[in-house]
């Protein structure tokens, strides 16, 4: 079973994407022999909808929502901005400070809600600009994308309850990694990424609650797929990938095995200077960022890839370009937020790994720490 696609290199970079889980393969493999199109009404297109039908049922079961209110989208990005404008017309626009790039875009004028020196959203700061009146449609995360903090989202369902806004969470980061449900959290709608949970790139999901569905404005039109709210033809060999990586997240649960590989990881890397960005909240079990004081992001992550060690600087979606992090930013970090790197372990990530990185981190933290000096 191949699991490295890069076998001179270590693999720490999963929340840019995950190795390709083997169940995700076989699903998707077995979709691209299928020859009909959902919504032809013949044999083979028949065939292709019950394969449809059941990575929808498969996926809205594992995370908190009715099939029906399932929306099949392109990706987290596309669920994200689908939930924006689908949802959020006429709606004072509220997001956290710490938001991924693709609801900050989706939402350019939205009132930023601030998050503490850990990353987490102040709830207090949410209650007060609930309280002004306006109906509000908020944009909190489940879980950041490149610090791993888990947000108070239970907490900040209950005060959107309270004065009638909408929640939105883009649980791409935190799906298969902690607890992720969309009416246990109390959301409004939900969105995925298939491939950030181990299946192929190219499909993802927006959850919704019935009432939010009924409401929902379509962003892409066309031929009446997804009863309407997102036309084009469904990419069956991602759906079925990411319905297979979704059930495969349910059967292991990975935390007990990533945690204390992450907590090696950072020991060895403070050890050699670094600071753990947002160690005092809760965070994912895979996921840290550190901070090498005086050193460039940008030249930790070329120098710990020549050593055979992917990893990124915040987010992975900026065309190859590293700049300063507004995440950390916005946890007042100052100069840090240009100095950190994030590590982030992958479902098949092994001691060796660690073991590998240790060594790397020490050896490019003792060589640019000097110049750096």
């Amino acid at each position: 079973m191949p699991t490295r696609a890069c076998p001179a290199h270590t693999y720490l970079d999963a929340n840019a994407t995950e190795p390709l889980r083997p169940e995700a393969r076989a699903a998707s493999l077995a979709a691209l022999d299928l020859a009909g199109n959902p919504a032809s009404v013949h044999g083979f297109g028949r065939a292709a909808r019950a394969m449809l039908e059941n990575a929808r049922e498969t996926i809205a079961a594992r995370f908190g929502a009715h099939p029906a209110d399932l929306v099949f989208t392109s990706g987290g990005t596309e669920a994200n901005a689908l939930a924006i404008s689908g949802l959020g017309a006429g709606r004072r626009l509220i997001a956290s400070a710490i938001e991924h790039a693709a609801v900050r875009a989706a939402a350019p004028e939205a009132t930023i809600l601030p998050v503490d020196r850990q990353g987490v959203a102040d709830l207090a700061r949410l209650a007060a600009l609930l309280a002004e009146g306006k109906a509000a449609f908020v944009a909190l995360m489940l879980a950041n994308n490149e610090t791993g903090v888990i947000q108070p989202v239970a907490e900040a369902a209950s005060l959107c309850r309270r004065f009638g806004a909408h929640l939105h969470v883009d649980a791409v980061q935190a799906a298969g990694r902690v607890a992720c449900d969309l009416a246990a959290l109390g959301a409004d709608s939900l969105a995925l990424s298939g491939h950030k949970l181990g299946g192929p790139a190219g499909a993802g999901a927006l959850l919704l609650t019935d009432a939010a569905a009924r409401r929902l404005s379509p962003l892409i039109a066309g031929g009446g797929q997804e009863r309407g709210r997102r036309g084009g033809t469904p990419p069956l060999p991602a759906i079925a990938g990411f319905a297979a990586a979704a059930a495969a997240t349910g059967r292991t649960d990975l935390a007990p095995l990533l945690a204390p590989l992450r907590n090696a990881a950072e020991a060895a890397a403070i050890a050699a200077g670094a600071i753990v960005c947002g160690a005092g909240a809760a965070r994912l079990p895979n996921t840290t960022c550190l901070a090498l004081p005086g050193v460039k992001a940008e030249t930790q992550v070329i120098a710990l890839d020549l050593a055979g060690i992917a990893v990124s600087a915040g987010a992975a979606c900026s065309s190859g370009k590293i700049a300063e992090s507004h995440v950390l930013a916005a946890m007042g970090l100052g100069e840090l937020a240009g100095q950190a790197i994030r590590v982030s372990l992958p479902w098949n990530a092994v001691e060796a790994d660690i073991a590998a990185f240790a060594r790397a981190y020490r050896d490019m933290a003792t060589r640019l720490g000097r110049r750096a000096a």
